[in-house]
């Protein structure tokens, strides 16, 4: 096929929905071709982990505002279904493109298939580049003293900050556009929005897109910071960013977070914002960590990566699993964070650790089941960060917390949340408890139950288990999983 001097280049959107800090978008601009941007909807391709149900519903509030923001240049996102590489080849021939750019995945299933596109391609004489454009480093690019992947945080992170720092955000680029348009599909024919309406809460609670994305960042480095090391395991505050529903689509990317946090710590030169803007940063490194996992062991999010995780004696109990998945676990803090996943779709990180150990150690079902659910429900499902979370909670993966660290329900609840102001926020049946019983109703008076007008197995259950005894048959069942 002969291309012409103006034939566009596609840029395929996936996982980096934004104009800013688009590496893909940058280059192609740089070209002085004209670009027609194009999102492919083909769940088939993402393997075994396709979107689920509340990222869909995400998904499309954030393609709405990336449309919106690409009509302010005059510009279109192409919207099609099907086979990535059936795709694009059809839609180079009926655009005469010359020349295909995307920003890398990560994913197992992504790798294979970006493969193949990229080869494909390629053959048929089309330019093909890809860019990072979700993490701060390449996950080949860190490696050990003996060239192997890194299996533990702290060295890893000690060897990504030894490297010069990641390069300054680019800015949104001029596009120019093509003198004809493919036909595209309504953002609505991808039926990502749920059939029978459940995404109340989540409306109320998030704002999609690249603005609210910019300003929810420098409200927190504003407002919020300077206390993070203190606050961040607090769910009854406003302590944490709340930006990984923004990270989990590209609508920000890490190094836009670096250079924000970095640029206003800077300007405040203040010692304690900036030992607080490590410990935030910090936390943008595991998420550095989750995708060098996941791309060295791309088994790990089905199978443990420590071997010999893989005979642990897991219950098979449906019942336990849906009173967990519900919130009615008799655990108030565990409830509270099931019952705040299920309404917003985003929990806690503290409230994450918290009901992951209850359910792999005191309900004993497996890992697997837990990132299944918080796959399917939560808008920041991050398949790297999911795997690294339950893989540590279950002590079978890198860096795993030891098999013996049970979070007790009660003492994490009092510690975290210690007027029960969260749990009051998403079990209302318990607003009335006194701040001494609200994290062990079953322990309080049978008249601070009558006031509070409780009654335990009718207003709220009974706790499913006995942490004490559900402990020790954990630590039990993992000491013979270690002496094995």
């Amino acid at each position: 096929m002969t291309r012409e001097a103006d034939s566009p280049t596609l840029v395929w959107f996936r996982n980096d929905l934004r104009l800013r800090d688009n590496p893909a978008l940058d280059a192609a601009a740089r070209r002085g071709r004209p670009i027609t941007p194009v999102f492919i909807s083909d769940p088939d391709s993402d393997g075994d982990w396709p979107i689920g149900a509340a990222k869909r519903w995400w998904l499309h509030q954030t393609l709405s505002s990336l449309i919106t923001s690409l009509h302010r240049h005059r510009s279109r996102l192409v919207i099609l279904r099907g086979d990535p590489l059936t795709t694009l080849r059809n839609l180079v021939d009926a655009t005469n493109a010359d020349a295909v750019y995307w920003n890398r995945a990560y994913e197992p299933a992504a790798v294979k298939r970006d493969t193949a596109v990229k080869s494909a391609l390629r053959d048929d004489g089309v330019e093909i580049e890809s860019f990072n454009g979700s993490l701060l480093f390449e996950p080949w690019e860190i490696r050990t003293k003996s060239q192997t992947p890194y299996q533990v945080f702290t060295p890893f992170w000690r060897a990504c900050c030894e490297r010069p720092a990641p390069a300054l955000p680019l800015d949104e680029p001029s596009l120019t556009l093509p003198d004809h348009w493919p036909k595209s599909l309504d953002l609505d024919d991808l039926e990502l929005e749920p059939t029978i309406d459940w995404a109340d809460g989540m409306r109320q609670a998030w704002d999609a897109g690249e603005e609210a994305a910019d300003e929810r960042l420098k409200q927190f480095v504003r407002q919020s910071i300077a206390e993070y090391d203190d606050a961040r395991d607090r769910p009854d505050t406003d302590g944490t960013s709340r930006i990984s529903p923004y990270l989990a689509l590209g609508v920000l990317s890490p190094r836009q977070v670096w250079h924000t946090v970095r640029k206003h710590v800077n300007r405040s030169g203040k010692p304690d914002k900036r030992d607080a803007a490590s410990a935030y940063l910090r936390e943008v490194g595991w998420r550095e960590f989750a995708y060098h996992l996941l791309y060295h062991f791309p088994d790990t999010p089905t199978q443990p990566l420590r071997d010999k995780f893989a005979s642990f004696p897991w219950q098979d109990d449906d019942e336990a699993l849906r009173r967990w998945q519900r919130g009615r676990t008799g655990y108030p803090i565990v409830d509270a964070g099931m019952r705040q996943l299920w309404r917003i779709g985003w929990m806690h990180n503290r409230v994450r650790m918290i009901v992951a150990s209850f359910l792999v150690k005191d309900l004993l079902l497996p890992w697997q089941r837990g990132a299944e659910w918080f796959w399917d429900t939560l808008i920041d499902a991050d398949l790297a960060n999911n795997t690294l979370g339950w893989q540590w909670i279950a002590g079978c993966g890198a860096d795993a917390a030891p098999y013996f660290r049970v979070f007790n329900p009660i003492s994490q609840g009092k510690k975290f949340d210690p007027q029960g102001q969260y749990v009051r926020q998403w079990v209302p049946e318990l607003s009335e408890m006194p701040d001494r019983w609200i994290h062990n109703p079953w322990e309080a008076p049978a008249g601070e139950l009558d006031s509070a007008n409780v009654t335990l197995g009718t207003t709220y259950p009974e706790p499913i288990v006995d942490h004490a005894e559900a402990r020790e048959k954990a630590l039990a069942a993992f000491e013979d999983i270690k002496s094995g």
